[in-house]
Parts: structure tokens; C-alpha cells; sequence
């Protein structure tokens, strides 16, 4: 009943429940690419996760019960893409936990075991209706909840040499629908921050982040296309990537946080942009 009295106080007059060190520690130890982050970016990372924990209500599904250390892990990743970037505004955020507001559109956490299957529908050109299955490890949903495996977030430790990480992947698709209208559908062109890569306007800023996903994109799906029926080098990254453009996105963001090294060799144009979008906040600070 205080978390939820809480809830409804401004940021700053809510008191979160502190999070043991060792607790912390362990979870810092079990994501090498968390625990890889200075010790003042650590800080901030915690502070986000504190007030995180108190905003969202988690809920386990087929007889999953989620631990404090299951939804540490969850908090923990889904605040890392935070960390250094501009309030929703597209201002600076000189108070962290404004950075939040990007993930205010939703409260609930949906921890399944693991991968689900979902019953989909698509019409084609000619109006025809196709059903098929979809297996998910994750789905975020515009102004509702977010779904989580927990098979595949338990796995984020070892998966990151691949660039994988399904909490970030599905936290970034909220970014990208941030201040989306109903109805509308991601694009992978989120809200971007004032000035962005020094642009001059909005429109010019949107317009250098378009051309450069959108050359990226193009460059990957024909590396996959190679690969598939060529037989040329398979690419590192999931093919998953090749969807849309909403899922290059979040998939090549995947990347950029978990094995940023890596990124850079394979993806040295998305550095800058990335950099100038999730890091806009250190910039300025």
C-alpha cells in the first residue's frame, strides 16, 4: 500500500525501497556488459532501477513466480539505454529520473518461462487474409504491457557475445513509440533530441536519422540475402533484423549496448547516430 501512495508523489518526494548491495552486486557480476560501466554510470543505473521497481508492477505468468533478483535483472537492462540520454521533451534532463517519463505509457511486466506463441493475421496485396504462428521472446505493446521471457532474459549474460538481449530489444521498441498516435505503428525514428548531431530543426534532424537507418538497413538485408541463398558470410547480428525497420532498430540496439565493440566493427555508421541519440544527455551535462 506505501509503494502504491508513493506511485502518486512527484519523483523527488518518493522514498524507493533500497536495494541490497549484494543483490546489486551479483546482478552487476551476471551482465559483464553492466558491470563493464564506471562506477558513477553504475550509480546513476541504480538510482534509475530503484525508482523503476516502484513504478512498474511485475506479474508471472504459467507459474512463474519473479523474484526481487529476476525483476533487478529486468530493471537493470530496461534503465540501461537510459542512462545518458535526453528527457522526452527532447531537452536535457538534468534530473535522471525525468528519464523515466520514456517508460510512463505502461506499469505492467509480463514474465512468461519462456518463449510464447502468438496467432497473428496479415493481408496481402490482393486482400487476402494469412494466419500463421509467430514465436516471441518478448512483445511491447503500444500504451499497454510489455511481455518478457524469462528463459531468454536469464541468458543475457552469455547471449551479449552475439549482440542479443531481449529486455533491451522491447524496452527500445517503447522509445520508439514514444508520442506515437493511436494506431500508428513504429518506425524505428524515435524522438530526438533538440540540436541532434548538430542539426539546425527537427525536420532535419529526422531526415539525417531516416537516410542513415535507412542505408544501413538496405546494406544489411542484402548481407542476409548473400548469405541465404549464396551461401556468403552469415552476419552477425539475428536476421530478425531484416523485418522492418522498427526491428533493425531495436535489434542493432541490442547490439550497441551489449557488446558495443563489436557494433562498431560491424555497424561504424549507426556509431555517431546512436552515440548522438542515447548519450545526448552526457553531452550536454
Amino acid at each position: 500500500m506505501f509503494d502504491l501512495i508513493q506511485r502518486w508523489l512527484p519523483r523527488s518526494l518518493r522514498r524507493p525501497t533500497p536495494i541490497p548491495d549484494a543483490l546489486w552486486q551479483r546482478t552487476l557480476a551476471d551482465h559483464p556488459f553492466l558491470a563493464g560501466l564506471a562506477d558513477a554510470d553504475q550509480q546513476r543505473l541504480l538510482l534509475l532501477c530503484r525508482h523503476f521497481l516502484l513504478e512498474k508492477e511485475f506479474h508471472g505468468a504459467n507459474g512463474l513466480t519473479v523474484t526481487d533478483a529476476m525483476a533487478l535483472a529486468i530493471a537493470a537492462q530496461a534503465c540501461l539505454p537510459l542512462l545518458h540520454m535526453h528527457a522526452a521533451s527532447g531537452e536535457p534532463a538534468r534530473d535522471p529520473l525525468r528519464l523515466l517519463d520514456w517508460y510512463g505509457d505502461f506499469v505492467g511486466i509480463v514474465v512468461q518461462p519462456g518463449a510464447v506463441v502468438a496467432r497473428r493475421k496479415t493481408m496481402d496485396r490482393a486482400g487476402v487474409v494469412h494466419h500463421y504462428d509467430e514465436v516471441l521472446a518478448g512483445e511491447a505493446m503500444d500504451r499497454g504491457p510489455l511481455m518478457l521471457s524469462w528463459e531468454d532474459v536469464a541468458n543475457a549474460g552469455e547471449r551479449a557475445q552475439r549482440g542479443h538481449n531481449v529486455v533491451i530489444h522491447e524496452f527500445v521498441h517503447k522509445l520508439d513509440m514514444h508520442d506515437m498516435s493511436l494506431g500508428d505503428a513504429p518506425d524505428g525514428a524515435p524522438p530526438l533530441p533538440r540540436d541532434f548531431m548538430g542539426t539546425r530543426h527537427a525536420g532535419e534532424a529526422r531526415a539525417v536519422w531516416r537516410k542513415t537507418m535507412q542505408t544501413s538497413y538496405d546494406r544489411f538485408c542484402e548481407a542476409v540475402a548473400m548469405a541465404e541463398r549464396f551461401g556468403g558470410e552469415v552476419p552477425w547480428l539475428d536476421d530478425y533484423a531484416t523485418k522492418d525497420a522498427a526491428e533493425f532498430f531495436a535489434v542493432t540496439c541490442e547490439a550497441y549496448f551489449v557488446n558495443r565493440e563489436r557494433f562498431a566493427t560491424e555497424f561504424p555508421e549507426l556509431m555517431p547516430l546512436y552515440n548522438g541519440f542515447f548519450d545526448a544527455g552526457r553531452a550536454r551535462r
